[in-house]
């Protein structure tokens, strides 16, 4: 099992703000240093058109960073990890009045019927499940054996993954979010993402989504433009 530590800036009173070439340059380079990162994701916005659903503006930057073990993620949030300089303000300014999320999951990958290499930039539907649900072991029994073949079928679907709450020693500066499970699904472009989310299969996911085990909190769901980042 891999380990993926999210990181959220979302700056709800300027949806408009977009980093710039040299924030992103910056933020690779931080990125690059940090030691046993084994996939690194940018997510910036992305505009898809959802018939069912609509949550707003996105994020205006969310990493997902990859390890293979607890202890490295743990290391690169540590008080001397190279995770801190992401919180430097000369680094990200536009984002400087961002909230800031951060949280550590383990992550579990399905096989799609039409995997493919993806060429960047594609598009990832980011969904988070608030929660906590009245029984999180009959939740996420359910949600696995159920909803997960659904999605697998969505077409044009190239990745699927479904990320739960791992404990983690975490020492960055931004608030903990206590999501009970993200998913991330990619797709080649908004487009391919928008003709997904408008297939007849929808119906069947929203059918079965209604009829979950029950629990508190919202649902979000985020189109976004991904690029990943050469590491290792």
């Amino acid at each position: 099992m891999s380990f993926c530590l999210y990181i959220f800036f979302h700056d709800r009173a300027h949806p408009g703000a977009r980093l710039s070439a040299a924030e992103h340059e910056r933020l690779d380079a931080v990125l690059r240093g940090v030691p046993g990162l084994a996939r690194a994701l940018v997510h910036t916005p992305a505009q898809a058109h959802d018939p069912l659903l609509d949550d707003g503006a996105p994020p205006q930057l969310v990493l997902q960073l990859y390890f293979d073990a607890l202890v490295a993620l743990e290391a690169a949030g540590g008080r001397a990890g190279p995770l801190q300089a992401l919180a430097q303000p000369d680094v990200l300014p536009t984002l400087a009045g961002a909230a800031v999320e951060q949280q550590a999951m383990a992550v579990r990958r399905y096989a799609v019927p039409e995997p493919a290499r993806l060429a960047e930039p594609w598009c990832t539907y980011l969904v988070a499940y608030e929660g906590p649900a009245e029984d999180p072991h009959a939740w996420l029994d359910d949600y696995l054996a159920q909803h997960v073949p659904l999605m697998a079928r969505l077409p044009g679907l190239r990745e699927l993954e479904v990320h739960t709450p791992v404990e983690s020693v975490c020492h960055l500066p931004w608030a903990r979010a206590t999501c009970m499970q993200r998913n991330k699904v990619a797709f080649d472009s908004p487009a391919a993402l928008s003709a997904a989310l408008a297939s007849p299969l929808r119906h069947e996911m929203r059918a079965h989504y209604k009829a979950l085990p029950r629990f508190a909190g919202g649902v979000t769901h985020y189109p976004m433009s991904t690029r990943a980042l050469a590491v290792g």
